[in-house]
């Protein structure tokens, strides 16, 4: 198994040029679905929603809102990864609500918890609360890149895009939704000199620390 996955992650890469007549079989599309439900996020709240865009023309209407970069027209599926405009205790309460119902556990043994997020969330700003759910968009980010590789699925997640437009020309806003990153995701063009070149890391004797 360790060389397996070691192995599929030396073979994934940033794909700068994606193959535009290949297209994600429905059933992988569903495992990359699914793979982002059961990302981990912070205490389980989840504040994220993904837009899954397959249609040609918004994916060439997406290109000059992504600094001209062709991989999201030429791949097989755009991932838009976002999250909550609002995050208040409606939105804690019902996770809750959901934790009740599908676990079958009694309110009474949630109430502190829930009083405990409530009241955490109640003291932070908006900034505050942006910049946590962001860093829930970049987990399963990292979750989504690896398991498209398993999938033999390739990838290219982008940063380069500008958020505004994008939640204009989608309309994210109307769904009270922000977009954070974006990843394109398809096959390899036989010609993308990049999937030949050896991976550029600090090794791991420098990036792994052992204590004491």
């Amino acid at each position: 198994m360790k060389d397996t996955v070691i192995d599929t992650l030396s073979w994934r890469y940033a794909t700068k040029k994606f193959d535009p007549e290949r297209r994600i079989p429905d059933e992988k599309l569903d495992i990359i679905k699914e793979a982002f439900n059961l990302t981990a996020t912070s205490y389980g709240l989840q504040p994220l929603r993904m837009m899954v865009i397959e249609k040609k023309s918004v994916k060439e209407a997406l290109v000059p809102l992504t600094m001209e970069q062709r991989q999201v027209a030429d791949a097989s599926h755009v991932l838009v990864l976002c999250v909550e405009n609002t995050l208040d205790s409606s939105f804690i309460k019902n996770y809750f609500n959901r934790v009740e119902t599908t676990r079958n556990t009694p309110r009474a043994i949630l109430k502190p918890f829930e009083k405990f997020l409530v009241d955490s969330f109640s003291e932070k700003n908006p900034e505050e609360i942006q910049q946590w759910m962001e860093k829930q968009a970049y987990i399963a980010l990292g979750n989504l890149l690896t398991v498209c590789a398993l999938e033999e699925i390739d990838t290219c997640p982008i940063e380069g895009f500008e958020p505004e437009q994008y939640d204009e020309y989608l309309n994210l806003r109307e769904k009270g939704l922000r977009s954070v990153v974006v990843i394109a995701m398809g096959y390899r063009a036989e010609d993308d000199f990049f999937s030949e070149m050896k991976k550029v890391r600090r090794g791991v004797e420098n990036v792994v620390l052992t204590y004491p």
